[in-house]
């Protein structure tokens, strides 16, 4: 059945979240980032800082100008273990988390996470703390990201200090490696795979061309980092929930409409997952359903279906129909 759509938030509801994104973090928010993960305009989110602090005794929401953007925080006294208690859930949930990340936060990091985590124990309300032992991870077929962490880490520096890097890339598709100037926005995970998003920069050789697409970047193909002295401005209509989440592919290409019917496991399978936003599922009698979503790559779309095998077939467009025929044809040549 189509996916439902949460309705507005009311203005309270708005200022509720906006004073726990800044009373339980300890880091600043932009006015850009604000308006964009509530969802709302720039001036909203002025007015709700303005309310919180005419309204609410005791908070003060501090509001600077920092390379030429807009700031907010709320700035907090250092806090005794007796202050903010942690629940046995809560922790549990973070050890939980720290488990299921270890492949690619590296086992260096991940040790210096589970030591973390013991300190953490003094902030329990009773003092008992459920065991780690509980959670694992799947390791097959991962990507050891052990040996990628000093990138990662100048990596996370150079978005924290909006630093343009020089890369060393070695793309699949190329004898070898390139360098890359990039303005870095954003790292993200996707089946167990860590992605850099940003823009272009120029190249301090060569003309400056603008690029059809921003550049996708898979973080342990990069050979090296640098870390450059030039400075740039964060995006105001950079939206990563918009531009990478409301649609099948981390590839972003033009958009387009598929159909697929689906059968069996297959049709169980599809029908617990979320495609797109916009997706639609119709279910039929025979146990069948009409998957119907937007995708941004062919590619990825096209080895989505074939990895349903004979439980999958392409209602729409004409153009994918084909694709995966020919697709089909190719793979039968090899047992030939």
């Amino acid at each position: 059945m189509p996916k439902k759509i949460a309705p507005d938030k009311t203005s309270g509801q708005k200022m509720i979240t906006l004073f726990f994104k800044l009373f339980l973090s300890p880091y600043e928010y932009s006015m850009t980032e604000l308006a964009n993960s509530m969802d709302c305009s720039k001036q909203t989110v002025g007015r709700l800082v303005e309310t919180i602090n005419s309204s609410m005794e005791g908070v003060k929401i501090e509001d600077y100008i920092k390379n030429r953007q807009r700031y907010f925080r709320i700035k907090k006294e250092t806090l005794s273990p007796g202050v903010i208690n942690l629940s046995q859930n809560e922790y549990a949930l973070l050890q939980m988390c720290c488990s299921f990340t270890r492949h690619l936060i590296g086992e260096k990091d991940f040790e210096k996470a589970v030591t973390a985590m013991g300190k953490s124990q003094a902030l329990l309300e009773n003092g008992q703390a459920i065991s780690a032992k509980h959670f694992a991870t799947f390791l097959p077929g991962t990507i050891d990201y052990s040996r990628h962490q000093a990138i990662l880490r100048d990596l996370i520096n150079a978005m924290e200090e909006h630093k343009v890097c020089k890369l060393t890339y070695q793309s699949l598709w190329k004898d070898r490696a390139t360098t890359l100037y990039i303005k870095p926005l954003k790292l993200f995970s996707k089946s167990d795979t860590i992605y850099l998003h940003g823009k272009m920069a120029k190249h301090p050789e060569k003309k400056y061309v603008e690029p059809k697409f921003d550049p996708l970047i898979v973080v342990h193909r990069i050979k090296s980092v640098e870390i450059t002295k030039t400075s740039f401005e964060f995006p105001d209509n950079f939206n990563f929930e918009k531009f990478y989440n409301e649609t099948f592919g981390v590839m972003k290409e033009e958009t387009f409409q598929v159909k697929v019917e689906l059968s069996g496991f297959a049709a169980k399978y599809v029908q617990e997952r979320t495609w797109s936003m916009d997706q639609t599922i119709e279910e039929k009698e025979d146990g069948k359903i009409d998957l119907t979503f937007s995708a941004s790559s062919e590619e990825e779309v096209l080895s989505w279906i074939l990895s349903h095998g004979q439980e999958a077939r392409v209602m729409e467009p004409d153009w994918l129909i084909e694709e995966v025929v020919e697709q089909v044809n190719n793979i039968k040549k090899n047992y030939v």
